[in-house]
């Protein structure tokens, strides 16, 4: 797996958080929380076509491609989860529910959003996680954690379960989609903190990273077992797995993506390292194209902003 295509973003500083695509309209979205911008670039060549303003710490991005939208989480200003228009690229909408939206995740199946709002940025001791209509705005209930910090999710496209990271907690609860309770915690037994987390529904396997140290846990998503455990890349913000090639990949800060590969259900192992760059902690993959697409933040290393394209194949 090696770089395919590189552009690079001079004069940005901070963090970049995550992407989402428009396959149809060969857009790349990319939300610059620190830039409070969202970045657009061109899906094939990736040059940059647009710089969206008028947001506040940007980080989830959904889009849909049915309607034109993107929809947008952010902390910063009103803490309120805004719509833009694909063609105008104007925000359109507000999205009401707790304050200081992060996290999000889509259920496909029934088209309901969820995403994690309030705790630790919003100075607040507790987390919700908020069930949305992407399309309406529609609040249908939030769910109270008394952590302040959940992170990222997982959800079963042909069953009911929702597995969130608990991260104030060091635990994974498992949450019914149908009555937005939490049947049952795993604790995720590490000196880290649980994060990044990707999922294998064919498998029932969830691959969950710690940060500090970073580590990979594949745990059994049935029973909350823990199946393996394998040194991973540092200040990871995300997880990837590649169901056609059977991998997970996972971006971290200092360099390299960690590349692991499913040989079953209960057996992995780590295959060579990807170099990649200091800061490339967010990407997204699109199986459509076969490229796995990384935003390299300066954050705290003064290199030079960037997006990378990899081929998968």
């Amino acid at each position: 797996m090696e770089a395919s295509a590189k552009v690079e973003l001079p004069g940005y500083e901070g963090d970049f958080d995550h992407f989402e695509v428009d396959l149809k309209g060969n857009r790349l979205f990319l939300a610059a929380e620190d830039h409070n911008t969202l970045e657009v670039f061109d899906l094939k060549s990736l040059k940059h076509l647009k710089t969206i303003d008028g947001l506040e710490t940007p980080h989830g991005l959904l889009y849909l491609p049915d309607v034109n939208k993107l929809v947008v989480t952010q902390t910063g200003s009103d803490g309120e989860t805004k719509v833009i228009d694909g063609a105008s690229y104007k925000i359109v909408g507000s999205f009401k529910h707790t304050k200081g939206a992060d996290s999000m995740a889509y259920d496909a199946t029934r088209k309901r959003l969820y995403i994690a709002a309030g705790g630790r940025d919003m100075k607040q001791a507790s987390t919700w996680l908020v069930e949305l209509d992407p399309y309406t705005g529609h609040n249908y209930g939030e769910l109270k954690f008394d952590t302040d910090k959940i992170e990222a999710m997982a959800i079963e496209e042909h069953g009911s379960k929702i597995f969130v990271n608990v991260t104030g907690k060091k635990e994974m609860a498992v949450v019914d989609k149908n009555t937005r309770k939490v049947i049952t915690t795993w604790p995720i037994r590490t000196k880290g903190d649980n994060a990044p987390l990707a999922f294998d529904e064919a498998t029932h396997r969830l691959f969950v990273v710690t940060r500090n140290p970073g580590t990979l846990i594949v745990v059994n998503a049935d029973t909350g077992a823990r199946i393996a455990e394998f040194k991973a890349p540092e200040r990871c913000d995300q997880a990837i797995f590649d169901p056609a090639r059977k991998r997970v990949y996972v971006l971290g800060g200092e360099g390299y993506i960690g590349v692991f590969s499913e040989k079953d259900a209960d057996h992995y192992e780590p295959l060579p390292r990807v170099l990649s760059a200091p800061g490339a902690k967010t990407g997204i993959l699109v199986p459509q194209l076969n490229k796995l697409f990384v935003a390299v933040s300066p954050g705290d290393t003064k290199a030079t902003a960037a997006v990378m394209a990899y081929d998968v194949r």
